[in-house]
C-alpha cells in the first residue's frame, strides 16, 4: 500500500462516513484527514489555526474537495491551493453533487485535476471512490515535493 495522507474537505457528516467507508471497502487504507469547511482545510494545508503545530513537511498526497462548504467555498479553497507554491502541485479532485456547468468550468480553469459528481446510490459511490482511489492513490505518481510518510 502506498503511504500518504488524503485530505477530505467535506461538511456533510453522511458523505464523510460514506467516503471513509468506500475507501475502506476498496482497501485504500491511507490516513484521511477531514476538514469540515474551507477555512479548516486551508488551516490544515498552511499550518495555521488548530493545525499550527502540524509537521508541514508532510503534505497530502490527494485532496478531495467538495464545492459547497461553509465559511469558504470549494472554489475559493482551490484558488488558494493553486496560488501557493507549497500546495499548487497537490492533486485536487472535486467530489461534489453540483451539476452546475459553471462549477465544472471554473474548477478546471483553476487547476482541478478531476471533477467527479457524487452518485446518490451507495454502491455506485463505492465504485466511483474505488476507481478514484486506485488511480489517484495507487497509480498516479505525485510530484516529488510531496512526502508520503
Amino acid at each position: 500500500m502506498v503511504k500518504g495522507v488524503i485530505l477530505l474537505v467535506e461538511d456533510n457528516p453522511d458523505d464523510v462516513f460514506l467516503t471513509k467507508r468506500a475507501f475502506k471497502k476498496s482497501n485504500i487504507l491511507n490516513e484521511m484527514i477531514v476538514a469540515r469547511d474551507g477555512v479548516e482545510a486551508l488551516d490544515y494545508l498552511f499550518g495555521t489555526g488548530a493545525y499550527a503545530d502540524r509537521d508541514m513537511s508532510i503534505m497530502p498526497t490527494l485532496i478531495l474537495l467538495d464545492l459547497r462548504l461553509p465559511k469558504l467555498d470549494g472554489i475559493d479553497v482551490l484558488r488558494r491551493i493553486r496560488a501557493d507554491e507549497r500546495t499548487k502541485l497537490i492533486p485536487v479532485v472535486i467530489l461534489t453533487t453540483s451539476k452546475e456547468q459553471k462549477d465544472l468550468i471554473e474548477s478546471y480553469s483553476l487547476g482541478a485535476n478531476s471533477y467527479i459528481r457524487k452518485p446518490v446510490d451507495f454502491d455506485q459511490f463505492v465504485q466511483a471512490v474505488h476507481q478514484l482511489g486506485l488511480y489517484w492513490v495507487l497509480l498516479n505518481e505525485p510530484p516529488p515535493t510531496i512526502r508520503r510518510d
